[in-house]
């Protein structure tokens, strides 16, 4: 089994560009404190870099 990384969204995307919105509604992140779980994959590292600045990551 892959090793499971927790993601909470910190900032609102609100004024944001439409690229890091959509990364957000991809990663499953819709509301504010909100934590979802996803793989450990550079997938899915590089869609938190991409929204570092919104997220908070918990390994």
């Amino acid at each position: 089994m892959e090793k499971q990384i927790q993601i909470k969204l910190v900032r609102s995307p609100i004024g944001r560009p439409k690229d890091q919105r959509l990364t957000l509604k991809a990663l499953g992140l819709t509301k504010l404190n909100k934590v979802v779980s996803k793989p450990d994959n550079p997938q899915v590292r590089g869609m938190i870099a991409k929204v570092n600045h919104l997220v908070e990551v918990v390994e």
